[in-house]
């Protein structure tokens, strides 16, 4: 689809002005701000917000917009585009070099496009839908690894309810076990990606919004890889919690996610 081509073009140039802004900062002392007890803002992430909407709006004024510091606009237009403008905001302000930025095109409510940044590293990961996964340009697809214990697994965050952390740690343990390493690099984006690379073997997290996945969905679907919630549903951005794999694992990950 030509189209996609143009709106592919235009997420990469707003996330290479966003990914300057990021380096340019990147190890100075920045405003810190809370969202939450554990959830952190800076000043960077609004100016990287404010930059790709800019961008993205200057060419397309009409279309929805979901952003996750608070950038949001609702049209009639079947598009929305789907922004984290920096994903791993903690590592950061840590400087931690494992963040990203990442953007995401929907229409009539289906991911067709899909980035993501990490400026640090100058990786670009980018999906069109039918179109396959490329990093830099050329294509990538997930790993062969189908046993688990030959698998390098990621997760994010456990969680923020107390409540759920006893389950949440349980989940984590049993995986950590059976799987030859874990990781835990703090940006669901790059970890999704990094699972569409084979670099990563699976991925799994909860408590996640919608700009923490709807890019790396789709990288994840046009490399291969599967993607679902913990029980096997359809993969949903705006249902908090995710499974992605390179699909030879993804059951066996997925049972021992649920054993009771």
């Amino acid at each position: 689809m030509p189209f996609l081509k143009d709106y592919l073009n235009l997420s990469i140039e707003a996330a290479h002005i966003a990914g300057e802004i990021q380096k340019r900062s990147f190890g100075r002392t920045i405003r810190v701000d809370f969202k939450g007890p554990k959830d952190l803002v800076t000043e960077v992430d609004q100016q990287c917000e404010e930059a790709i909407l800019k961008h993205i709006t200057k060419t397309y004024p009409d279309h929805n917009i979901l952003s996750e510091e608070g950038g949001a606009f609702q049209s009639d237009s079947p598009f929305r585009w789907i922004i984290d403008p920096l994903d791993g905001t903690t590592n950061y302000a840590h400087g931690y070099p494992f963040f990203c930025v990442s953007i995401a095109l929907e229409q009539d409510e289906e991911i067709i496009l899909g980035i993501a940044y990490n400026p640090m590293m100058n990786e670009l990961f980018t999906a069109i839908k039918g179109e396959g996964s490329f990093l830099n340009g050329t294509p990538i697809h997930v790993s062969g690894t189908d046993k688990l214990e030959h698998a390098l697994l990621a997760t994010g965050r456990l969680t923020r309810k107390k409540e759920n952390m006893d389950v949440h740690f349980l989940q984590f343990r049993r995986l950590a076990m059976n799987a030859q390493a874990t990781r835990r690099d703090g940006s669901a984006v790059l970890d999704l990606c990094y699972v569409a690379a084979g670099r990563f073997d699976g991925f799994w997290e909860s408590g996640l919004n919608p700009w923490d996945s709807a890019a790396g969905s789709i990288i994840i679907k046009e490399s291969g890889g599967e993607i679902t919630n913990f029980t096997g549903r359809p993969f949903n951005p705006f249902f908090p919690e995710l499974l992605a794999s390179n699909g030879a694992l993804h059951q066996l990950i997925m049972e021992i996610l649920n054993i009771a």
